[in-house]
Order: structure tokens, then sequence, then C-alpha cells
């Protein structure tokens, strides 16, 4: 649901299956996420564990993990699927669907620019992520629930599934961190939960907190038709050169195991559940 105000133009949108230069869209992004010439260090800083892990060789399996952690999440997904469906939409929100790969390095942008830029240039890409959320809100036709982008509980959600990927990936295939520098991050991150709007007292501050909130919305997750949809394309992108194909199934491969069990992952909704995931209760409010 995260994306940067820079989004694919229409004009560039491709269709699903021409996802070709995935791999070099998304370091392109990556490369005009990183500002020259910056005011200042940031929300964070070089001596941060956040600059270190966003910087670790594990970060495409922690995105594509946290891609399909918020694509269980039935309101989630919906926000993501049916903002979409329209040219309007589309337009503005950078639909998956007309260009997959395009929504993917608009994300990866925001969340350098976020994380490497100086204060002034976080704070102007998180405001215009929240525009792009005001806009944002419908029913969910699996639960027949309303949804918004902009609602505290999806925003944390998007959060907590990015934080826990990055931790579960460096621990499996790049920098695994020691206890007090896991708390650490989950801390540091509190303040990219806060810019898009999730007041600090909701946000998970440590590790054991951070497992409690994942634990508590677990049971409210789903394979809805368009999460099995994003997630297959995810998975196995439609369209790619051998060589990218090659380099995606590395990255698929050596993830999987910090994918989360195959049970939850694809298992479909067949009548609509009313069960919202749940809003938090595992984490303390702090004042």
């Amino acid at each position: 649901m995260t994306e940067s105000g820079v989004a694919t133009p229409a004009k560039e949108l491709v269709s699903l299956a021409d996802s070709t230069g995935l791999i070099e869209r998304s370091a392109a992004a990556f490369a005009a996420g990183v500002p020259e010439g910056t005011g200042d260090d940031g929300l964070f800083g070089p001596a941060s564990v956040s600059w270190r892990m966003s910087a670790d060789l594990a970060s495409p399996v922690a995105g594509l993990r946290s891609l399909l952690m918020q694509a269980l999440h039935p309101l989630a997904m919906a926000g993501v699927d049916q903002h979409s469906a329209d040219q309007h939409s589309a337009d503005q929100h950078g639909g998956w669907r007309r260009d997959p790969a395009g929504r993917l390095a608009a994300t990866m942008a925001y969340l350098t620019m976020v994380t490497f830029g100086d204060r002034a240039a976080a704070l102007h890409a998180a405001a215009q992520v929240r525009r792009i959320h005001d806009h944002v809100r419908g029913t969910d036709a699996v639960t027949s629930r309303p949804y918004a982008a902009g609602d505290h509980a999806l925003l944390l959600w998007v959060h907590g599934a990015l934080v826990d990927s990055v931790l579960a990936a460096g621990n499996l295939v790049g920098t695994a961190l020691s206890a007090a520098d896991s708390n650490r991050y989950v801390a540091e991150m509190m303040t990219a939960a806060e810019l898009i709007g999730v007041p600090r007292r909701l946000v998970p501050s440590n590790v054991p907190e951070l497992d409690l909130y994942i634990a508590s919305v677990r049971p409210g997750l789903r394979c809805t038709p368009a999460a099995a949809e994003s997630m297959a394309y995810l998975l196995d992108p439609p369209g790619l050169d051998e060589d990218t194909a090659e380099i995606w199934q590395d990255i698929r491969d050596r993830g999987a195991p910090a994918l989360g069990p195959a049970d939850v992952r694809l298992r479909r909704t067949t009548a609509p559940d009313t069960r919202p995931p749940d809003r938090n209760p595992a984490v303390a409010r702090r004042p």
C-alpha cells in the first residue's frame, strides 16, 4: 500500500505481461531515491541500524517477504487492488496490475528517500504518501468491510510487515543482528511509522512487542483472490528475460524459508470472513 508520490506517469505504464526490466528499474529507483548533497544526516544517520539494514544484500528478500505479508491483509490488499482498477486511480496510485514493476520501483524510491534523505526530503516524501492515502478508500468485496488507506491499523500492518521482514531476511541470508541491535532497529523504525500517520503509542518499540503484534494480526489474514493474483506475480513475474528470471528465482528461493508458513500464504477465502485483523491489543499503549 505504501508508495511514493513520484509514481510512474500514465504514459509509461506497461501491461502485466511486460515485466522485463524489473530489476533494472528497481535499481534505478533505488539510486534516484538517494538524494545528492543532503543538508543533514536525515531521520536516522550513518550510525543507525536502519542505514545498515537498508544497504544490506538481503534487502530484496526482505522486500519480497514484506509485500507477500501485506497482501494477506484483506483490507490492505483490497485498497491496492481496487485502486488499480480504473484509469484515474492507476494514474494517481501506480496501479500494480498495469505496471507492477513501476509500483515496486516507486515504493523502493520512497523507502530509500525516507531512510537516506535529509529530514526535509523525508518529510516531504511522507507528506506526499499521506495525500495519496487520503483518496484510497472503499469496501472489501471479500469481507464486506470498509477500508481507508489512512487507517492506523492498515498503516501499522504495512509497517510491521516491513520491519519484521527486514529482521527475518537479515537473519536468513544477510546481516544477522544481535538482540540489542534488533531492538534498536525496531525502535528506530517507529519514526518511519509516525511519518505515514501511525500514532507512536501504537507502534511496536522492540522485538517482543513486534512479535506480539504480528501474532495478534495473523488470525485475520486471508489469501483472497486479489492477494493470490498479486503474490503469483511477485513470486513468478511473467516476461522476464532468462538472466533476470534466474536472479529473481534465486531471490525467491533463498527467501522461501522466511516467507511464512505455506498454509497461511496459500489459503484461499471461500466465503466472506468478517473477522477483522486485530487492532493491535498486544502492544502497550504508551503515553
